[in-house]
Protein backbone atom coordinates (compact mmCIF):
# COMPACT_ATOMS: atom_id res chain seq x y z
CA UNK A 1 0.00 0.00 0.00
CA UNK A 2 1.38 3.74 -0.77
CA UNK A 3 2.44 5.30 1.95
CA UNK A 4 0.25 8.06 1.18
CA UNK A 5 -2.39 6.28 1.47
CA UNK A 6 -1.58 4.54 4.79
CA UNK A 7 -1.14 8.55 6.05
CA UNK A 8 -4.21 9.13 4.78
CA UNK A 9 -5.84 6.55 6.95
CA UNK A 10 -4.07 7.16 9.97
CA UNK A 11 -5.36 10.48 9.70
CA UNK A 12 -9.45 9.46 9.77
CA UNK A 13 -8.36 7.09 12.18
CA UNK A 14 -6.88 9.71 14.81
CA UNK A 15 -10.25 11.91 13.67
CA UNK A 16 -12.78 9.57 14.61
CA UNK A 17 -11.44 8.87 17.74
CA UNK A 18 -11.13 12.33 18.56
CA UNK A 19 -14.63 12.57 17.81
CA UNK A 20 -15.66 9.28 19.69
CA UNK A 21 -14.13 11.32 23.14
CA UNK A 22 -15.92 14.33 22.15
CA UNK A 23 -19.07 12.44 21.77
CA UNK A 24 -19.82 12.03 25.63
CA UNK A 25 -18.94 15.72 26.47
CA UNK A 26 -21.94 16.57 23.77
CA UNK A 27 -24.25 14.38 25.24
CA UNK A 28 -23.69 15.86 28.70
CA UNK A 29 -24.16 19.41 26.54
CA UNK A 30 -26.68 18.66 24.86
CA UNK A 31 -28.14 16.79 27.97
CA UNK A 32 -27.86 19.65 30.48
CA UNK A 33 -29.32 21.93 27.40
CA UNK A 34 -32.67 19.96 27.66
CA UNK A 35 -32.81 20.43 31.29
CA UNK A 36 -31.91 23.70 30.87
CA UNK A 37 -34.87 23.95 28.76
CA UNK A 38 -37.35 21.99 31.32
CA UNK A 39 -36.30 24.91 34.20
CA UNK A 40 -37.11 27.31 31.02
CA UNK A 41 -40.80 29.32 32.18
CA UNK A 42 -43.73 27.97 30.85
CA UNK A 43 -47.37 29.72 31.55
CA UNK A 44 -51.12 29.22 30.86
CA UNK A 45 -49.98 28.96 26.67
CA UNK A 46 -47.82 26.79 27.04
CA UNK A 47 -48.28 24.24 29.66
CA UNK A 48 -51.60 21.56 29.96
CA UNK A 49 -51.66 22.46 33.73
CA UNK A 50 -50.80 21.20 37.26
CA UNK A 51 -50.53 17.72 39.22
CA UNK A 52 -52.01 17.51 42.70
CA UNK A 53 -49.94 15.10 44.76
CA UNK A 54 -52.99 12.35 46.51
CA UNK A 55 -53.35 12.76 49.87
CA UNK A 56 -53.51 9.11 50.14
CA UNK A 57 -51.81 5.76 49.03
CA UNK A 58 -52.68 2.32 48.18
CA UNK A 59 -52.17 0.88 51.80
CA UNK A 60 -54.93 -0.60 54.01
CA UNK A 61 -54.36 2.78 56.81
CA UNK A 62 -54.88 5.38 53.71
CA UNK A 63 -57.66 3.44 52.69
CA UNK A 64 -59.49 3.87 55.69
CA UNK A 65 -58.26 7.54 56.40
CA UNK A 66 -59.68 8.09 52.69
CA UNK A 67 -63.38 6.77 54.10
CA UNK A 68 -63.11 8.49 57.53
CA UNK A 69 -62.49 11.75 55.02
CA UNK A 70 -65.18 11.21 52.88
CA UNK A 71 -67.66 9.78 55.38
CA UNK A 72 -66.46 13.66 57.37
CA UNK A 73 -67.46 15.23 54.08
CA UNK A 74 -70.90 13.85 54.08
CA UNK A 75 -71.68 15.02 57.17
CA UNK A 76 -70.05 18.34 56.98
CA UNK A 77 -72.66 18.65 53.63
CA UNK A 78 -75.50 17.08 55.20
CA UNK A 79 -75.41 19.38 58.64
CA UNK A 80 -74.33 22.73 57.42
CA UNK A 81 -77.64 22.14 54.69
CA UNK A 82 -79.49 21.06 57.92
CA UNK A 83 -78.71 23.82 59.66
CA UNK A 84 -79.27 26.84 56.78
CA UNK A 85 -82.89 25.18 56.18
CA UNK A 86 -83.68 24.76 60.13
CA UNK A 87 -83.19 28.21 60.34
CA UNK A 88 -85.22 29.11 57.10
CA UNK A 89 -88.14 27.15 57.92
CA UNK A 90 -88.27 28.16 61.89
CA UNK A 91 -89.45 31.43 62.79
CA UNK A 92 -88.38 30.95 65.76
CA UNK A 93 -84.85 31.41 64.84
CA UNK A 94 -85.28 34.77 62.61
CA UNK A 95 -83.38 36.47 64.14
CA UNK A 96 -79.77 38.41 63.67
CA UNK A 97 -77.79 35.89 65.32
CA UNK A 98 -79.03 33.00 63.56
CA UNK A 99 -79.08 34.97 60.07
CA UNK A 100 -75.51 35.26 60.13
CA UNK A 101 -75.45 31.42 61.45
CA UNK A 102 -76.93 30.43 57.87
CA UNK A 103 -74.52 32.24 56.07
CA UNK A 104 -71.88 30.34 58.11
CA UNK A 105 -73.11 27.12 57.05
CA UNK A 106 -73.79 28.47 53.80
CA UNK A 107 -70.05 29.04 52.95
CA UNK A 108 -69.24 26.03 54.67
CA UNK A 109 -70.94 24.33 52.11
CA UNK A 110 -69.21 25.92 49.23
CA UNK A 111 -66.28 26.33 50.65
CA UNK A 112 -65.40 22.35 51.29
CA UNK A 113 -66.72 21.44 48.32
CA UNK A 114 -64.00 23.48 46.69
CA UNK A 115 -61.14 20.88 47.76
CA UNK A 116 -62.77 17.89 48.65
CA UNK A 117 -64.62 16.32 45.42
CA UNK A 118 -61.41 17.05 43.32
CA UNK A 119 -59.17 15.17 46.49
CA UNK A 120 -61.88 11.98 46.13
CA UNK A 121 -62.24 11.90 42.53
CA UNK A 122 -58.10 11.71 42.20
CA UNK A 123 -57.91 9.17 44.49
CA UNK A 124 -60.86 6.72 42.95
CA UNK A 125 -59.98 7.61 39.62
CA UNK A 126 -56.26 9.02 39.56
CA UNK A 127 -57.39 12.07 37.84
CA UNK A 128 -54.97 14.36 39.58
CA UNK A 129 -54.12 16.51 36.59
CA UNK A 130 -55.82 20.78 37.03
CA UNK A 131 -55.51 22.86 33.90
CA UNK A 132 -53.90 26.32 34.61
CA UNK A 133 -57.28 27.93 34.66
CA UNK A 134 -58.96 25.17 36.70
CA UNK A 135 -55.74 25.56 39.40
CA UNK A 136 -56.97 29.62 39.31
CA UNK A 137 -60.20 29.20 40.02
CA UNK A 138 -59.89 26.86 42.47
CA UNK A 139 -57.24 29.09 44.54
CA UNK A 140 -59.77 31.93 43.78
CA UNK A 141 -62.97 30.17 45.22
CA UNK A 142 -60.68 28.94 48.05
CA UNK A 143 -59.59 32.52 48.96
CA UNK A 144 -62.96 34.25 48.26
CA UNK A 145 -64.72 31.76 50.64
CA UNK A 146 -62.11 31.08 53.36
CA UNK A 147 -61.53 34.92 53.43
CA UNK A 148 -65.43 35.89 53.70
CA UNK A 149 -65.45 33.12 56.20
CA UNK A 150 -62.49 34.79 58.51
CA UNK A 151 -64.46 38.39 57.98
CA UNK A 152 -68.33 36.63 58.69
CA UNK A 153 -66.94 35.44 62.08
CA UNK A 154 -65.61 38.65 63.42
CA UNK A 155 -68.84 39.90 62.32
CA UNK A 156 -70.82 37.28 64.34
CA UNK A 157 -68.42 38.61 67.49
CA UNK A 158 -70.31 42.21 66.86
CA UNK A 159 -73.17 40.62 66.75
CA UNK A 160 -72.79 38.61 70.29
CA UNK A 161 -71.36 42.29 71.89
CA UNK A 162 -74.36 44.42 70.89
CA UNK A 163 -77.02 41.58 71.96
CA UNK A 164 -75.17 41.27 75.88
CA UNK A 165 -73.74 44.83 75.92
CA UNK A 166 -76.28 47.39 74.42
CA UNK A 167 -79.22 44.80 74.28
CA UNK A 168 -81.92 47.98 74.29
CA UNK A 169 -80.27 49.08 70.98
CA UNK A 170 -79.80 45.58 69.87
CA UNK A 171 -82.90 45.93 67.27
CA UNK A 172 -81.46 48.86 66.08
CA UNK A 173 -78.05 47.99 65.61
CA UNK A 174 -78.26 44.59 64.10
CA UNK A 175 -81.84 45.59 61.59
CA UNK A 176 -82.21 43.08 59.14
CA UNK A 177 -80.47 46.06 56.30
CA UNK A 178 -77.48 46.22 58.98
CA UNK A 179 -77.04 41.87 58.49
CA UNK A 180 -77.36 42.25 54.95
CA UNK A 181 -74.65 45.05 54.65
CA UNK A 182 -72.92 42.94 57.00
CA UNK A 183 -72.67 39.43 54.88
CA UNK A 184 -72.50 41.65 51.73
CA UNK A 185 -69.27 43.10 53.82
CA UNK A 186 -67.82 39.76 54.04
CA UNK A 187 -68.47 38.47 50.43
CA UNK A 188 -66.97 41.90 48.90
CA UNK A 189 -64.02 41.64 51.14
CA UNK A 190 -63.42 38.09 50.09
CA UNK A 191 -63.95 38.43 46.36
CA UNK A 192 -61.08 41.44 47.04
CA UNK A 193 -58.74 39.16 48.87
CA UNK A 194 -59.10 36.25 46.53
CA UNK A 195 -58.89 38.36 43.44
CA UNK A 196 -55.23 40.10 44.37
CA UNK A 197 -53.98 37.09 45.27
CA UNK A 198 -55.11 35.05 42.67
CA UNK A 199 -54.05 37.42 40.12
CA UNK A 200 -50.48 37.98 41.78
CA UNK A 201 -49.87 34.35 42.43
CA UNK A 202 -50.83 33.38 39.01
CA UNK A 203 -48.43 36.31 37.22
CA UNK A 204 -45.32 34.54 37.93
CA UNK A 205 -43.65 32.14 35.68
CA UNK A 206 -43.07 28.70 36.15
CA UNK A 207 -40.15 25.98 35.74
CA UNK A 208 -39.52 22.19 35.76
CA UNK A 209 -41.56 20.19 37.53
CA UNK A 210 -46.04 20.53 37.61
CA UNK A 211 -46.26 18.68 40.26
CA UNK A 212 -48.06 20.62 43.51
CA UNK A 213 -47.23 18.70 47.04
CA UNK A 214 -50.54 19.66 48.39
CA UNK A 215 -54.21 18.02 47.38
CA UNK A 216 -55.53 21.08 45.93
CA UNK A 217 -53.96 24.28 44.25
CA UNK A 218 -53.24 26.53 47.63
CA UNK A 219 -51.12 29.77 47.30
CA UNK A 220 -47.59 28.57 49.14
CA UNK A 221 -47.74 25.66 47.72
CA UNK A 222 -48.19 27.15 44.09
CA UNK A 223 -45.28 29.43 45.10
CA UNK A 224 -42.57 26.70 45.55
CA UNK A 225 -42.96 26.04 41.80
CA UNK A 226 -42.00 29.85 40.67
CA UNK A 227 -38.88 30.27 38.68
CA UNK A 228 -38.78 34.04 39.88
CA UNK A 229 -38.25 35.84 43.37
CA UNK A 230 -41.58 35.33 45.41
CA UNK A 231 -39.93 37.20 48.57
CA UNK A 232 -41.66 40.67 48.06
CA UNK A 233 -45.00 38.78 47.21
CA UNK A 234 -44.17 36.67 50.21
CA UNK A 235 -44.49 39.98 52.25
CA UNK A 236 -47.67 40.94 50.77
CA UNK A 237 -49.04 37.86 51.21
CA UNK A 238 -48.64 38.26 55.23
CA UNK A 239 -49.61 41.68 55.10
CA UNK A 240 -52.76 40.19 53.21
CA UNK A 241 -53.27 37.75 56.00
CA UNK A 242 -52.44 40.58 58.87
CA UNK A 243 -55.34 41.84 57.34
CA UNK A 244 -57.74 38.71 56.55
CA UNK A 245 -56.76 36.71 59.54
CA UNK A 246 -54.95 38.98 62.72
CA UNK A 247 -57.40 42.04 62.31
CA UNK A 248 -60.81 39.78 62.90
CA UNK A 249 -59.00 38.33 65.69
CA UNK A 250 -58.12 41.06 67.64
CA UNK A 251 -61.77 42.40 67.15
CA UNK A 252 -62.91 39.20 68.04
CA UNK A 253 -60.96 39.06 70.79
CA UNK A 254 -61.87 42.62 71.92
CA UNK A 255 -65.68 41.86 71.57
CA UNK A 256 -65.25 39.18 73.71
CA UNK A 257 -63.26 40.56 76.41
CA UNK A 258 -66.45 43.49 77.24
CA UNK A 259 -68.85 40.40 77.00
CA UNK A 260 -66.74 38.90 79.45
CA UNK A 261 -66.94 42.04 81.80
CA UNK A 262 -70.71 42.43 81.16
CA UNK A 263 -71.16 38.71 81.88
CA UNK A 264 -69.15 39.11 85.32
CA UNK A 265 -71.64 42.45 86.19
CA UNK A 266 -74.61 40.20 85.63
CA UNK A 267 -76.63 39.58 88.76
CA UNK A 268 -78.76 36.49 87.08
CA UNK A 269 -77.36 33.28 87.35
CA UNK A 270 -79.56 32.15 83.90
CA UNK A 271 -78.64 35.10 82.08
CA UNK A 272 -75.10 34.67 82.92
CA UNK A 273 -75.16 31.28 82.04
CA UNK A 274 -77.18 31.28 78.30
CA UNK A 275 -74.40 34.26 77.87
CA UNK A 276 -71.34 32.07 77.98
CA UNK A 277 -73.35 28.73 76.66
CA UNK A 278 -73.68 30.84 73.36
CA UNK A 279 -70.35 32.86 72.99
CA UNK A 280 -68.50 29.41 74.10
CA UNK A 281 -69.54 27.97 70.77
CA UNK A 282 -68.68 31.31 68.91
CA UNK A 283 -64.98 31.36 70.88
CA UNK A 284 -64.68 27.28 69.77
CA UNK A 285 -65.49 27.75 65.96
CA UNK A 286 -62.79 30.65 66.14
CA UNK A 287 -60.52 29.21 67.31
CA UNK A 288 -60.76 25.41 65.36
CA UNK A 289 -60.74 27.95 61.86
CA UNK A 290 -58.42 30.60 62.67
CA UNK A 291 -55.52 28.31 64.28
CA UNK A 292 -54.86 26.52 61.54
CA UNK A 293 -55.21 29.54 58.60
CA UNK A 294 -52.73 31.11 61.05
CA UNK A 295 -49.91 28.26 60.61
CA UNK A 296 -50.27 27.83 57.08
CA UNK A 297 -50.58 31.49 56.16
CA UNK A 298 -48.56 33.88 58.40
CA UNK A 299 -45.88 31.55 59.77
CA UNK A 300 -42.88 31.70 57.42
CA UNK A 301 -41.71 28.69 54.78
CA UNK A 302 -39.36 27.14 56.77
CA UNK A 303 -42.17 25.85 59.50
CA UNK A 304 -43.49 24.02 56.56
CA UNK A 305 -43.69 20.48 54.88
CA UNK A 306 -45.84 18.98 53.19
CA UNK A 307 -47.00 16.52 54.78
CA UNK A 308 -47.68 18.96 58.08
CA UNK A 309 -49.66 21.30 55.21
CA UNK A 310 -51.82 18.52 54.28
CA UNK A 311 -52.83 17.74 57.51
CA UNK A 312 -53.56 21.04 58.57
CA UNK A 313 -55.72 21.56 55.50
CA UNK A 314 -57.64 18.80 55.98
CA UNK A 315 -58.26 20.28 59.28
CA UNK A 316 -59.53 23.86 58.52
CA UNK A 317 -61.02 22.57 54.48
CA UNK A 318 -63.30 19.48 55.81
CA UNK A 319 -63.37 18.69 59.70
CA UNK A 320 -64.19 22.38 60.72
CA UNK A 321 -67.01 22.58 58.73
CA UNK A 322 -68.21 19.37 59.83
CA UNK A 323 -67.98 20.58 63.31
CA UNK A 324 -69.62 23.88 62.89
CA UNK A 325 -73.39 22.86 62.85
CA UNK A 326 -72.68 19.99 65.66
CA UNK A 327 -71.09 22.71 68.25
CA UNK A 328 -73.89 25.59 67.12
CA UNK A 329 -76.96 22.75 67.61
CA UNK A 330 -75.45 20.59 70.96
CA UNK A 331 -74.18 23.70 72.52
CA UNK A 332 -77.77 25.77 71.90
CA UNK A 333 -81.24 24.91 73.21
CA UNK A 334 -83.22 27.12 70.88
CA UNK A 335 -81.78 25.27 67.81
CA UNK A 336 -82.15 21.84 69.72
CA UNK A 337 -86.06 22.89 70.19
CA UNK A 338 -86.20 24.37 66.86
CA UNK A 339 -85.28 20.73 65.38
CA UNK A 340 -87.17 18.46 67.55
CA UNK A 341 -89.72 20.28 66.41
CA UNK A 342 -89.80 20.42 62.78
CA UNK A 343 -88.96 16.30 63.10
CA UNK A 344 -92.32 16.23 64.88
CA UNK A 345 -93.70 18.61 62.31
CA UNK A 346 -92.47 15.72 59.52
CA UNK A 347 -93.59 13.05 61.52
CA UNK A 348 -96.94 14.27 61.83
CA UNK A 349 -97.53 15.06 58.11
CA UNK A 350 -96.23 11.55 57.55
CA UNK A 351 -98.44 9.86 59.87
CA UNK A 352 -101.54 12.26 58.13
Amino acid sequence: MPAASKLEMAKERQNHNLCDRDSPAREVSDREARQEAGRGPWNLSSIPGFVLTSLFDESQMHLFLFSLVVLIYILAMAGNTAMVLLIWAEARLHTPMYFLLSQLSFLDIFFTSVTVPKMIVGFLFGWTSISFGGCGAQMFFFMFLGAAECLLLALMAYDRYVAICNPLHYPVLMSRRVCLLMVAASWLGGSLNASIQTSLTLQFPYCGSRKISHFFCEVPSLLTLACADTETYEQVLFVTGVVVLLVPITFITTSYALILVAVLRMHSVEGRRKALATCSSHLTVVNLFYGPLVYTYMLPATYHSPGQDNMVSVFYTVLTPMLNPVIYSLRNKEVTGAMKKVIARCGVCRNA
